[in-house]
This record gives C-alpha cells, structure tokens and sequence, in this order.
C-alpha cells in the first residue's frame, strides 16, 4: 500500500510540474512575441526593457524544462541522495538571464534618454502591456501555488520573476502615458524602472538559490518548530542536538533526542520511527536522521 501511495504521490508531482513548465513556457512564448513586435512597431523604450525581459524569460523556460527532467531523476549510483540539486542550480541560472535582461534593458533606457526621448502613441503599446501585466498576474498566482505544493525553488523563482514582470509592465505603462502627458523622457526613466525592477528579482531570486546550492541552514524559527514537534512525541524527553542542512531545494534533518535508557529496544525503534514519521511531515523536510541516546547521555 505505501508503495501504491509512494506511487501516486510521485505521479501527482509529475503532473504539477508538468503544467507548470507547460503554462511558463507557453505564455513567455506569447509575451515574448507580442511585446518584440510592439516594441519594433512603437519604438518605445519602455516596452523594449519589458520586451527583452520576456525574452529572458523563454530563454529561462527552456533551461527549467531541462533542469528539472534532471532534478527529478531518481537516486542513482552517480547521486544516492538523488538529483535535486540541479533545480536551484537551473534557479541560479535563471537569475543570470534576468540580470542581462536588466542590463539590455538600462542600456536601451539611457540611450533613448540620451537622445532627448519622445512621446509614444497611446494605442498599441498600451493595449500590450495592460493585457501582459494580466496575463502574467495569472501565471504569478497559479505558479506560486504549484511552487507552494512541491517546495520549488526552481518554480519560486518563475512566480517571483513573473510578479516582477506584472509590476514593470505597469511601470512601462505609465511610462508611456506621461511621455505623452508629462513629458518625453518619461519614457526612458519607466524604462530604468523596468530595469530595476529586474535586477531586484534576480538578486533576491540569486540569493535564494546560492543558499539551496551550500547548504545552508533551516531558520531558528523553523528548527523550533522541528524541535517541538520531536518533543511532542510521546517517549521523547528532549533534544539535545539538532543540525540541519540543504540538500537541494528540501531540508536534512540531524536530531540527537533524549529517552528513558531502560526502554527496550524494540520501544526505542519506535520513538525513533515516530519522530521521523512526524518530521518528515514538513513539506521543506526531505529526511530526517535520528540519534537516540540514555537521558543522562549528552554528547
């Protein structure tokens, strides 16, 4: 019965992936396509930063497709502790594409701000940016869902980077407005924004990712609540010791816990089977170790 579970539980993960890569793919795709040509039609600056990052963005789908059909392998002789270090590794990747989008898209902006700017017509290019911050508002919402179910870092970064591209689409937006009723250099200046706006995402996207890859550590706030659930179950008089690590996008877990040292050893494996079922219950938790010592033993 586990592995029938094991079975579904794997397939439904499939699935998820699946159309997140299907959903990202398709509409940087279209983005992509649309912006290019509005932005060759209208010559604004502003849409030209957008449409260089949504081409960053099918460059990037591309990448996680691979990365993850690699991530989802299963343990081999190669990695026995599987394969899931390449998700952040496509992550950290993914970053890099967005930080040369934010530089084509600041050189464009200051060249058009060298030049003295101009206003562009309120038609085209406005209609393209209202319908890409819709658009990618939808795929930011239904992403960070599928991102929160299989504790992706690979697809957290894609939800981030795409309420990145929402929010400098409405900033090209306005751009294009005021170089019509402010001024003509308000173009170029959205287009800096735009720009900032990307170099944020992929520093904190960066940031992110680079922890997942050195294995850095759960938060004190998360390894209380390890430590409290380990201590809930019955049998466990404390823990002593606890050590946490990242082994890709998910948690190992090290727990030294303390129990009545005349426990048989069959109640022993008990505990220890209980604390690990319960840990393990954490979706960030890939595995959880544990080291069960007599309650006057602390090493």
């Amino acid at each position: 019965m586990r592995w029938i579970r094991d079975q579904k539980a794997q397939q439904d993960q499939n699935r998820l992936y699946r159309n997140a890569i299907l959903l990202t793919l398709g509409g940087n795709l279209l983005l992509a396509a649309g912006k290019a040509a509005v932005a060759a039609i209208s010559g604004s600056a502003a849409i030209y930063a957008d449409a260089a990052n949504s081409i960053s963005d099918v460059v990037y789908s591309l990448l996680m497709v691979a990365g993850l059909w690699m991530a989802l392998r299963p343990p081999d002789l190669s990695h026995p502790q599987g394969h899931s270090r390449f998700e952040p590794l496509v992550g950290l990747i993914v970053t890099l594409s967005m930080a040369f989008a934010g530089f084509e898209a600041a050189r464009n902006a200051y060249l058009r701000y060298a030049s003295g700017g101009e206003s562009i017509a309120m038609n085209l290019p406005t209609l393209i940016l209202v319908a890409s911050a819709l658009v990618k508002a939808g795929m930011f919402t239904v992403i960070r869902r599928i991102a929160k179910k299989l504790a992706s870092p690979t697809l957290n970064t894609a939800a981030k980077d795409n309420l990145s591209d929402m929010l400098t689409s409405l900033a090209a937006f306005l751009g294009v407005l005021a170089s019509n009723w402010i001024h003509p250099l308000a173009d170029p200046i959205a287009g800096f924004v735009v720009a900032l706006w990307i170099f944020r995402q992929a520093f904190l996207a960066g940031r992110e990712n680079l922890g997942f890859l050195t294995g850095k550590s759960a938060t004190r706030e998360e390894l209380k609540e390890f430590i409290q659930a380990a201590e809930e179950i019955p049998g466990v008089l404390r823990v002593h010791h606890i050590l946490s690590d990242y082994v890709g996008p998910r948690l190992m877990l090290d727990l030294h816990i303390n129990v009545d040292g005349n426990k048989t050893l069959n109640e022993a494996h008990r505990i220890s089977d209980e604390v690990i079922r319960r840990l393990e219950e954490f979706p960030e938790v890939d595995r959880a170790y544990v080291h069960m010592e007599p309650d006057d033993w602390e090493d």
